[in-house]
C-alpha cells in the first residue's frame, strides 16, 4: 500500500514474506498467486507492497539470470505488486525445525553475509517500480553476542567498508540507492539503539543506517521517541521501520501466567525474554530456557518476549500484546513535520507456531489474518494523517 504523510511524501506499506517458507524461484513465484495477489484484492488496494525474503539459493539463482528477474517483476506489475524492500536477515532455512541462534549465521564478519547482501542490492534495483526513489534491506545487527570477538569486529569493519563502498558505486550507476539498515535485536552485538550508536555510527551515512524492529524496540523497553531522537542525534538514518508487536507479561510470578507462556515456547525460533526491574533489564535467551528454570528471570516484575504476534490481535489474557508500544513507535517515525522513514514493513513471521486456537488453518485464514494486520495499520497511518493513495 502507498500513502502520502502530510508534508507530501510518499510512504510505502508492505508485509514480510518472511512468514512463507518458500525457498525456491517456483515457491517465490507461487506465493504471489497463492497469498499477495488475494490480499491486495481483500484490501482493496492498487498497490501491495511486498517485503520480499529471497533465500539465499534463489537469490544466487535470480542474480545469476536476469531473464528471471524481469519474468519475477512482470508478475508483480501484472498483479497489482511492488517491492521496494527486501527482508534480508534470514540467510537461509528460516522454516527448518529449528532455527534459534542458526538465524544468525554467517554473521557481518563472514564474507558470504557480504556476498549475499551485495546479491540483493542487484536483485531489489532490478525489481524496484519506476517510480520508487530508492530501496532498502534489512539485515542482522552484526552477529549474535557470543560469536563477537575483536578478530570478528576487525573483519565486519572491513565487510562493511566494501559494502559501503558497492552501495555508492551502484547509486552512481543507477540513480537510485538501495540502503541497507541493521536491524538491532536482543542478544545480538546491536541490541538497542545505544548499541547501534556505539557499533555503527562510524559507518553509517548516505547507504547504512539502522532497520528498527518495534517487537525489538519493545522487547528492550526502549521508547520509540528517545530512540529515534539517538539515532538522529548520532547521524544514523533510519532506513526501514519493521511494524510488529511483542509479548508481554504483566504477573510474571503468577502460575497461570507461565502456563499461558508455555504455549508459545514450543517454537523453531528464539524467543528472548526481558524483565525490566527497579535495577535495570535482566536478561534471557530464550523463553523456554526461562520457564524451564535453566535460565531463570527474578519475575517480580513485567516481561516482554521476542515472539511476533499479529499486531491486529490481543493474545488470550493474562498475556497482552506491545501494540500500544507499536502505535508509539509509528507515531514517533511518522508523526511529526517529516517521517523518519517512507518504508514501513509489517513482519509477523510467526503465523504457523502461535498456539493452538490462535494460529490459522489454512491458506484462507492466513490471508484473513495479513489483511487484519494490514488494515490496522492503515488505521493507525490514517489517525497519524497520512491518506491512502487510491490509483496506482
Amino acid at each position: 500500500m502507498r500513502f502520502l504523510h502530510p508534508d507530501g511524501t510518499r510512504v510505502h506499506v508492505a508485509y514480510c514474506t518472511n512468514v512463507h517458507a518458500a525457498e525456491d524461484l517456483d515457491g517465490v513465484m507461487s506465493q504471489l498467486l497463492t497469498y499477495a495477489l488475494p490480499l491486495r484484492e481483500r484490501l482493496g488496494t492498487n498497490v501491495l507492497g511486498l517485503g520480499l525474503w529471497l533465500a539465499n539459493d534463489v537469490a544466487g539463482r535470480l542474480e545469476a539470470d536476469p531473464a528471471a528477474v524481469a519474468g519475477l517483476r512482470k508478475r508483480l506489475d501484472d498483479h497489482g505488486l511492488e517491492v521496494v524492500t527486501l527482508n534480508g536477515f534470514p540467510y537461509q532455512a528460516f522454516h527448518a525445525p529449528v532455527v534459534k541462534q542458526a538465524v544468525y549465521q554467517p554473521n557481518w564478519a563472514d564474507r558470504r553475509r557480504l556476498e549475499h547482501t551485495k546479491r540483493l542490492v542487484t536483485i531489489l534495483s532490478a525489481l524496484l517500480p519506476a517510480d520508487a526513489e530508492r530501496g532498502s534491506i534489512s539485515t542482522l545487527p552484526l552477529a549474535w553476542r557470543t560469536d563477537w570477538n575483536e578478530e570478528s569486529r576487525t573483519l565486519a569493519h572491513h565487510n562493511l567498508m566494501l559494502l559501503r563502498r558497492e552501495l555508492a558505486d551502484h547509486a552512481d550507476r543507477t540513480g537510485r540507492p538501495v540502503e541497507v539498515g541493521f536491524e538491532p535485536e536482543p542478544g545480538c552485538v546491536v541490541e538497542t539503539t545505544a548499541d547501534a550508536v556505539e557499533h555503527l555510527a562510524e559507518q553509517a551515512g548516505d547507504f547504512l543506517g539502522v532497520s528498527l524492529d518495534a517487537c525489538h524496540l519493545a522487547v528492550s523497553f526502549e521508547e520509540p521517541e528517545a530512540a529515534l531522537t539517538r539515532l538522529q542525534d548520532s547521524g544514523i538514518p533510519l532506513v526501514k521501520l519493521q511494524a510488529s508487536a511483542a509479548l508481554h507479561a504483566e504477573d510474571t510470578a503468577s502460575s497461570h501466567t507461565r502456563e499461558a507462556l508455555a504455549a508459545f515456547a514450543g517454537s523453531p525460533f528464539l524467543h528472548q525474554v526481558r524483565e525490566r526491574g527497579r535495577l535495570g533489564v535482566e536478561r534471557a535467551d530464550d523463553l523456554a530456557q526461562v520457564l524451564e528454570g535453566t535460565s531463570p528471570l527474578p519475575g517480580q516484575d513485567p516481561w516482554r518476549v521476542h515472539f511476533h504476534i499479529p499486531v491486529s490481535a490481543e493474545p488470550a489474557p493474562p498475556l497482552r500484546g506491545t501494540q500500544s508500544a507499536l502505535a508509539d513507535t509509528l507515531a514517533a517515525v511518522l508523526g511529526g513535520p517529516h517521517p523518519a522513514t517512507t518504508h514501513i514493513e509489517v513482519e509477523t513471521y510467526t503465523w504457523s507456531v502461535l498456539p493452538d486456537g490462535q494460529r490459522p488453518e489454512g491458506t484462507h485464514e492466513l490471508i484473513d489474518g495479513l489483511a487484519a494486520e494490514m488494515d490496522w495499520i492503515r488505521a493507525q497511518l490514517t489517525l497519524l494523517g497520512l491518506t491512502e493513495e487510491t490509483t496506482s
